[in-house]
């Protein structure tokens, strides 16, 4: 298969999402004040940077654990089937947990890893997205705090991919085929 040519064209700067993630982490702080221990449950591979810098920001006691659910592989369009190809080492229930996506599309996976988590009885269950595209929305959900919502454009940058290339973008872009 050959590869299609493209650019990335800057959507949302590296200073507006620093500033947004600094502010989100407020209201997380605010939210679940007095926790314990808060697990941040971060869905791989996508919000990995996201993930890394809200956490830093969060002036709670955390605990960070992973979850891999897969619908999209290497294309640009959500299989709206999830796969989760690699579970949470830790327990969470009776725990307070924070669901940390890149980006909420069609819904499905957020929906499926809510409805995973929930059946394992979580003292509490909140979930947060670095971006939003609710005209794209299949499955009714919506995430407790979103950082941005943005347009029906395919879009990398700040730990989201394309074909595993352009995580390392420090900025949200879309992409612009040639």
């Amino acid at each position: 298969m050959t590869e299609r040519a493209y650019v990335v064209d800057q959507m949302i700067s590296a200073k507006t999402i620093a500033a947004r993630v600094e502010a989100l982490a407020r209201e997380i702080e605010a939210a679940f004040a007095g926790t314990d221990k808060l697990i941040v449950v971060g869905l791989l591979r996508g919000s990995f940077v996201f993930i890394a810098d809200l956490v830093r920001e969060l002036a709670l006691p955390v605990e960070v654990d992973f979850l891999e659910a897969s619908s999209y592989g290497n294309a640009m369009e959500s299989a709206r089937e999830v796969r989760i190809l690699k579970d949470l080492r830790g327990e969470i229930a009776g725990r307070d947990v924070l669901v940390v996506e890149d980006i909420v599309d069609t819904g499905f996976t957020l929906s499926h890893v809510v409805t995973l988590l929930r059946n394992r009885e979580p003292r509490r269950l909140e979930t947060i997205a670095l971006l939003d595209k609710p005209s794209r929305r299949e499955v009714p959900i919506r995430a407790t705090w979103t950082g941005f919502e943005i347009p029906d454009e395919f879009v990398v940058g700040y730990g989201i991919d394309f074909a595993q290339r352009n995580r390392n973008l420090p900025y949200i872009g879309k992409v612009r085929f040639t």
